[in-house]
């Protein structure tokens, strides 16, 4: 498939790592003015550090990850992936990322063959489809002040990517972290970017349930569960246009206000 110039293919880029080593690979941050690098990034690119270890027989069914310290946005990111088990039917992996020495983020992904069950997932919510609503950026400019406790949002990439199952479950990990934390937030009607806010997210669990494409649209029905101790837990469900339920994730995050 011809790749066309633009954002996707910038983070197909970011998401294609170097290998250096058996079982060693080398991502880069891209070229932007950021404190941290952002945490969808290195799951991706931890996803798929650990995804080039295993037969293509094998996809991604669930990974569980924590962040240890910030990214440092300046320096390449090494990932170091343990071949914990190989089965007949599953094969587990561990992924470490490492920068300065120091161990950064910690992922274990869980690795199972194509197999045929009787099928049931919760129905998807009855929202507007995704040709009925406004931009995302326009949106932001008209609710101002006026924050939903839930959140319903459709997405996609905006140009095609490959015809991957593997790089699909990557880019979604990548552009979930994009917004559940702020399930948090809006539960007590504050953003995420408000200048009194410290946010981090601390870890991220992911299912992957169905076969999908990251480049047809998507909807997020995500919510937060609690907010205590300066933490929020959100979950989310991830459905195609035609309401099969195809990915879920849980992320736990650090939410504390300078003001208390």
């Amino acid at each position: 498939m011809e790749r066309v110039s633009g954002p996707v293919t910038d983070l197909l880029d970011l998401l294609d790592l170097e290998p250096i080593e058996v079982n060693i690979f080398r991502g880069r941050s891209p070229d932007e003015d950021r404190q941290r690098v952002f945490g969808g990034q290195v799951m991706g690119q931890a996803l798929v550090a650990a995804q080039r270890t295993v037969d293509d027989d094998r996809q991604a069914h669930s990974l569980h990850s924590y962040f240890l310290r910030p990214g440092d946005p300046a320096v390449p990111i090494l990932y170091e992936v343990d071949r914990i088990r190989d089965g007949r039917s599953f094969a587990t992996r561990r992924v470490v990322a490492i920068q300065h020495g120091r161990a950064i983020f910690t992922m274990s992904v869980s690795f199972h063959i194509q197999e045929s069950s009787q099928e049931y997932h919760l129905s998807m919510p009855q929202v507007d489809g995704p040709e009925d609503l406004v931009d995302w950026t326009d949106y932001l400019a008209t609710i101002q002040d006026e924050i939903p406790e839930d959140m319903a949002l459709w997405f996609r990439a905006a140009a095609p990517v490959p015809d991957d199952q593997a790089l699909q479950q990557a880019l979604l990990t990548y552009a979930v972290d994009m917004w559940l934390l702020d399930c948090s937030t809006m539960a007590h009607g504050y953003q995420f970017s408000d200048p009194d806010m410290q946010m981090a997210s601390l870890d991220h669990s992911m299912w992957f349930l169905r076969p999908f494409r990251a480049d047809e649209w998507l909807l997020l029905d995500a919510e937060c569960i609690t907010t205590a101790g300066a933490r929020g837990m959100n979950r989310a469900n991830i459905y195609t246009v035609d309401g099969r339920l195809v990915a879920t994730a849980n992320q736990e995050g650090l939410m504390r206000r300078q003001d208390g």
